[in-house]
């Protein structure tokens, strides 16, 4: 694991290294989408200084991999608990608060790609909010 990886807040509970468990299909959607910076469902606003995202999961639902290169934050509006695979190959279970707020900051050339998967009973939905005026440049959406 790069030491950069090693010391982002991914909390959560280690269940896989070494890509265990992923399916060749996985593995393939995160070549796919290894430049991708859809990070949310759905883009809710872009000013000239941030782009502010939903995200929103229900029970078994998943995002797909996607790549964060700007500083952002996100905010669990409602408990509940994800599976996430990054890109280093491990894979985690994550419980979210209410309200629980992460910050990630990203050097040059630094990302975390990974995706998001909703392993609880319950709808999980965050807000994420990217800071277009970080040390690397926002990476493209598609239209």
């Amino acid at each position: 694991m790069s030491k950069f990886l090693a010391d982002l807040p991914l909390a959560g509970t280690l269940i896989g290294t070494d890509f265990e468990g992923w399916s060749d299909e996985l593995r393939a959607e995160f070549d796919a989408h290894s430049q991708d910076g859809a990070v949310g469902s759905r883009l809710l606003a872009e000013t000239p200084r941030a782009r502010i995202w939903e995200i929103r999961l229900q029970p078994g639902e998943r995002w797909h991999a996607h790549r964060h290169v700007l500083d952002y934050f996100w905010t669990a509006i409602n408990a509940g608990t994800s599976r996430q695979h990054t890109f280093d190959g491990t894979t985690r279970d994550v419980s979210y608060g209410a309200g629980e707020t992460r910050y990630f900051h990203f050097g040059p050339g630094e990302y975390l790609l990974h995706d998001i998967e909703n392993v609880g009973s319950t709808e999980l939905i965050f807000t994420t909010v990217e800071h277009l005026d970080s040390d690397n440049a926002p990476l493209p959406l598609e239209n």
